[in-house]
């Protein structure tokens, strides 16, 4: 009985051991940036980075690119017909 604790002591160990290294390495940054969301501060911080993007963007002559541009264009164009269509009947 008590070489059977030992292995799963053993084998429990391994496991947590296992998980840091794999698994909870790639869990770190998820649970770093929603900590960010549930602190007061880094609601804050993201806000400021928003701001400070959104500013960046209206100094710029152009927000999209031309390509960006094109596409959102027709999108909007492919809405606009389909609103119409339902007007009419």
């Amino acid at each position: 009985m008590k070489s059977f604790i030992y292995k799963i002591i053993i084998v429990t160990v391994f496991l947590i051991i296992f998980f840091e290294f794999t698994i909870g390495k790639r869990i770190d940054p998820i649970t770093d940036n929603l900590d960010k969301f549930s602190s007061k501060e880094g609601r804050n911080e993201l806000m400021d980075k928003l701001r400070q993007e959104m500013r960046d963007g209206l100094e710029k002559e152009y927000i999209l690119e031309e390509n960006d541009r094109i596409l959102i264009y027709k999108f909007l164009n492919k809405i606009k017909l389909e609103i119409n269509s339902v007007q009419k009947n």
